[in-house]
């Protein structure tokens, strides 16, 4: 080994947080550089992005640039080194199909790291990476929820959630990707190097506050749970054109059906309307973003496909019971209650409640 590389690997062993990547073909450049970006902040003071207190190599097993699915390439910085020099060796996924998303060579090289003990991580769609080399087997698993179906047939018997950000289970994490990313590397940059480092990366990449793995993802789906699939195909429709809704007779089409047959099929799977089940979910958005954010009623009206604040409000009233403006008044006064607690819950109070783990 020359003296370069060994000053490399004796700076990565001082190092508090170690990190190989591992790019699948057509991986997802926003889950990479959430990630990575993190590390380089945290790593050193200021701007300066020194690989002190992190390291972190793109790793191969061709000297090949792997291209992202928006098109752009990058040159991976080192092969596949032994797994031992790292915390966590993190997969990052990207679009399915075509090709396989890696070589036989990484594939063995991943097995090889969960058998050296080492962390596994899967991004976006990683976690099918680590699935395919049998790597989730008897472990949880989280994907997104646009993923959930083709993960589910992928790999029937396997443990799979969508109704979170991310997912710790031992030395195997899977991440459902998108902001998630950015949350999950705080967590691990906080246990590693600190939480000041881990708040310094948020602070310089203006992003708010760190949300916790459990926290569940934004308006989780309801067609993976739905048996027929002309029904499934159309919740699809609907869950993806939520702020411009699309007219049924327009998903009818889609379908090669007629309304008359769309609303036949709705009646007798879930017992409602095409329509109504549509402003449900609607509805069940815009709850998710008075809960979650702080962004104006009528905004968040727009954004839920409803045509003015009056028309959403009269929607939601008679959904919930209670107005829109009701509900974020009650979720401000509930978080300045919780402000105002001298002290923590004790695991007395915890007894009965949900836990994540």
């Amino acid at each position: 080994m020359s003296v370069k590389g060994n000053t490399a690997r004796a700076m990565a062993q001082t190092a508090s947080l170690r990190v190989g990547f591992v790019l699948a073909d057509r991986f997802t450049l926003s889950a990479f550089s959430l990630f990575v970006d993190q590390l380089r902040l945290a790593a050193d003071e200021g701007d300066l992005s020194r690989p002190i207190l992190a390291q972190w190599e793109i790793m191969a097993s061709t000297a090949r640039p792997v291209q992202a699915s928006c098109g752009i390439a990058i040159q991976p910085t080192a092969s596949l080194r032994d797994p031992r020099d790292f915390d966590y060796i993190v997969v990052v996924g990207g679009l399915l199909g075509g090709e396989r998303p890696v070589d036989d060579a990484t594939v063995e090289y991943l097995r090889h790291a969960a058998a050296s003990g080492v962390a596994l991580v899967g991004l976006c769609t990683g976690s099918f990476v680590l699935a395919r080399a049998g790597l989730m087997r008897g472990r949880r698993c989280c994907v997104s929820w646009y993923h959930h179906a083709d993960f589910a047939e992928a790999f029937p018997g396997h443990d799979c959630v969508s109704d979170r950000l991310f997912l710790i289970d031992g030395d195997r994490i899977t991440c459902a990707g998108g902001g998630g990313v950015a949350d999950l590397a705080t967590t691990l940059i906080e246990k590693h190097i600190g939480r000041s480092a881990a708040q310094k990366s948020r602070h310089v990449l203006l992003l708010e506050r760190a949300r916790e793995g459990s926290q569940s993802q934004p308006h989780p789906p309801l067609a993976p749970a739905v048996a027929d699939d002309r029904v499934r195909r159309a919740l699809i429709v609907m869950e993806q054109n939520l702020a411009e809704p699309v007219p049924i007779a327009a998903i009818a089409a889609r379908l090669g059906l007629s309304t008359r047959q769309l609303e036949r099929l709705f009646a007798s799977v879930l017992g409602q309307r095409p329509a109504e089940l549509y402003r449900s979910l609607r509805l069940r958005y815009a709850a998710f973003l008075l809960d979650t954010t702080d962004r104006p009623v009528t905004e968040i009206a727009l954004d839920a496909g409803f045509a003015d604040c009056a028309h959403f409000s009269r929607h939601f009233k008679a959904a919930h019971g209670v107005s829109p403006s009701d509900v974020r008044g009650l979720a401000r006064r509930a978080i300045a209650v919780a402000r105002e607690r001298p002290e923590p819950p004790s695991r007395h109070q915890l007894a009965g409640g949900r836990v994540f783990d």
